[in-house]
């Protein structure tokens, strides 16, 4: 078996300390009870290496044996199907796993990041506040009707979700 390793920075500035997106990984690996490991990368030189593995110097990246991801939401997918806890095996769950994945980014996160570095620099008028809210009514009528996105149970879209969501409180 490979091993896992949860890449990360060695230090991260104040602003988004506590949220950077290794967290979900961390997490799923968790959750779904696989051993891994973190290792860190200087912040402070994102040379050719780090790039070499993630081409916009961010991270979290994993590394899987030989299987290098990088973005956090590969990363989760990829520990998705190595998990069930992760991700139901019948059709119909894997597939509401993934759009609910893919939602959580680009429906959900999309708003909430730029949102919320407007707030943290002061912006005397947040106009993303109109579109968040939107976001999150919908958010809010849908998980009204049920407790998890997907089978009736925690899932990575789940996890991802909830991440992508507290940004929005934090």
């Amino acid at each position: 078996m490979s091993e896992l390793i949860v890449w990360t920075y060695d230090w991260v500035p104040e602003g988004p300390r506590s949220f950077v997106r290794d967290v979900r990984l961390r997490w799923a690996c968790e959750e779904a009870g696989l051993d891994y490991s973190v290792r860190t990368v200087p912040f402070s030189d994102r040379g050719a290496d780090h790039l070499a593995r993630q081409p916009f110097g961010q991270i979290p990246f994993l590394s899987d044996g030989e299987i290098e991801i990088f973005e956090s939401g590969a990363g989760l997918l990829h520990l998705a199907r190595k998990s069930e806890k992760l991700m139901p095996r019948d059709p119909v769950g894997e597939a509401q796993t993934l759009q609910w994945v893919i939602a959580a980014l680009n429906s959900i996160e999309m708003v909430t990041v730029p949102w919320w570095f407007l707030e943290v620099t002061g912006a005397k008028d947040n106009h993303l506040a109109g579109w968040l809210k939107s976001r999150l009514d919908h958010m809010e009528r849908i998980l009204s009707e049920r407790e998890w996105l997907v089978a009736d149970r925690f899932t990575g879209a789940d996890l991802l979700m909830a991440d992508v969501l507290r940004v929005a409180s934090g």
